[in-house]
Formats: C-alpha cells, structure tokens, sequence
C-alpha cells in the first residue's frame, strides 16, 4: 500500500496527511475549498519546521515529506487511484455519508475506506457503499503528528483481512492501534466525553471554578490536561456533537450535553478555534486565562 487519499484538509486532515507523507507514503490532500488546502500545507510545513527545531527529522526530510503531498479540489480525480482512503470532514453524518457515496463509485475495487469519525457509527456509513467489508474506522488523536493513538473501529461488516491490514499500517506510521467495536462513542469518546460533560454540570451547578476543576484534575488525578482545557481544545461544537451522537446512540439521558455547554456552542464560544471557551486565547499567548464569563 503506497497510495493514500485524505478527504478533509482541517485539522485533522492535515495532520493524518503529514503522517502518512512523512512515513514515505503518497498522499492526495483532498479539499472542495483551494484556500483551505493551502492553509493545510502551510500548518504541515510549519510543524514540520518544529520538527527540525527539535532534531527530529532533518532540512531534506522535510522537502521529501513535502514531495509526497499533492492537493486537489476534485475527490473523483484525487482517490481514482487510492489504496486507502481516510475521510476526515467535519463531523457531520450526512456529509460523511455524501463523501462516501462519491468514494465508493470512484476508488478502485479493493480499496479500503476508512474514516476518522470520533463517534458515528462505521457500520451506518458503510451501509451506504457498495463495499461494507473495505470500511473501517481510524480516529487519530489530535495533534496527529504527536500523539501515538489509533482508536481503529471495525464495522459490523469490516472484514478481518482489511482490519489486520490497518493496524499493521498504523504501526507503519509509528502509532500504537487499539481495536475497538462499533457502539456510540467506541471507547475513547464512550469514556472521555460523560467526564468533561460531568466537568461543565459542575461549573454549571457552581460546584467550582474553571481553574479549580481543571486543577483536581490535573495534580488529583494525573491528567496532563484538565476538562475544560481539553475540551476548548477539541471544539466545544465537537463535544456538544458527540454527546447527541451518544444520547441517541444509547436513548439515555445519561449524555445529554449540559445546558451550558449548548449555551456556548450557540453563542459562537467554540474553544481554541474561536478565541474563546472556558478559557481566553491570544495567538502567540501560552497563558491561560480564564473567560470572563467566568470569572
């Protein structure tokens, strides 16, 4: 497997295509918006350039991870000769599952289909390709570069031969595969999302401040990273979605997303990408200051 296609220029894509390239793999960067891939690059060469700083890779591992990237805006054209195919659009089921309507007619047969869903079912998207057994969950964790984690999440129709062969792939790209089965949330988001949920009821219910329960957390508990910090760092819009994904996956209210955090998701307060969550963001700034809101 040489060739790769990733549809989703975000964060996320960016970062899956950094990996794949990086580990001397082709790579078509698939995007319908052109500024959007160009910022992709741009993000790719900077942490690539981060790299150097730290003596990781070298000045001519940069320019030949760089060589394995193509970018397109046409997703028939960008996958027509893909071995693999990660989608990783935002986090929406109807666009995922357009996305995958396209791929199945226009990736060649035998290609594997994979996604990097944190949360939607891989057995409801496969069921709308021609090829339920070639699909596939890969959530890499954010920032792809750094962190080991591969959540691989096998379909109800994933077959065993394409599921070995992404975790072997993961290990390829220096990252540690779990493999995990297809119920809302899998496990990482299953386990993480009801804490930080508990989390934002606790500020919400003026149990304790933001810098408080982010503290217990941290020097309590031994997380490099409290709730609330970690879930500005996601996207309190992706929180908030994957709540609802687990609410109605199970049909509990047990992860019904508090009131506050849909509050701050309609107001726009979404975290790092918009300046503003729990926490205050000032480009260049590694402060942490607490919004105003609450303070």
């Amino acid at each position: 497997m040489k060739n790769i296609s990733v549809i989703g220029a975000g964060t996320m894509g960016n970062g899956i295509a950094h990996v794949f390239a990086q580990s001397g793999f082709n790579v078509n960067l698939i995007d319908v918006n052109p500024s959007q891939l160009q910022r992709a690059m741009a993000t790719i060469t900077k942490n690539l350039d981060r790299q150097i700083a730290k003596g990781s890779i070298s000045e001519e591992q940069k320019k030949d991870t760089l060589s394995h990237i193509s970018i397109l805006s046409d997703i028939p054209e960008g996958v027509k000769q893909a071995e693999l195919v990660v989608e990783a659009a935002t986090e929406n089921i109807d666009l995922k599952m357009d996305i995958f309507r396209q791929v199945d007619i226009s990736a060649p047969a035998g290609c594997i289909l994979a996604t990097n869903t944190s949360s939607i079912s891989i057995t409801r998207i496969a069921a709308v390709t021609k090829r339920p057994d070639h699909v596939i969950g890969m959530h890499f964790m954010n920032p792809v570069p750094v962190m080991k984690l591969v959540e691989i999440i096998n379909g109800y129709d994933t077959s065993k031969e394409v599921s070995g062969s992404i975790v072997e792939l993961s290990k390829q790209l220096g990252k540690v595969p779990c493999l995990v089965n297809d119920y809302p949330g899998f496990i990482a988001n299953r386990i993480l999302m009801p804490m930080i949920n508990e989390a934002i009821y606790s500020l919400y219910e003026g149990v304790a401040g933001v810098e408080e329960i982010d503290t217990v957390m941290k020097l309590g508990m031994a997380h490099p990273m409290g709730p609330l910090q970690l879930a500005d760092f996601i996207g309190l819009d992706v929180c908030y979605a994957i709540l609802q994904v687990l609410q109605e996956g199970f049909r509990t209210s047990k992860y019904a997303p508090c009131p506050l955090l849909a509050n701050m998701v309609m107001a726009g307060k979404l975290g790092v990408k918009s300046g503003e969550g729990f926490y205050q963001y000032t480009p260049g700034s590694k402060d942490l200051v607490v919004s105003n809101r609450f303070k």
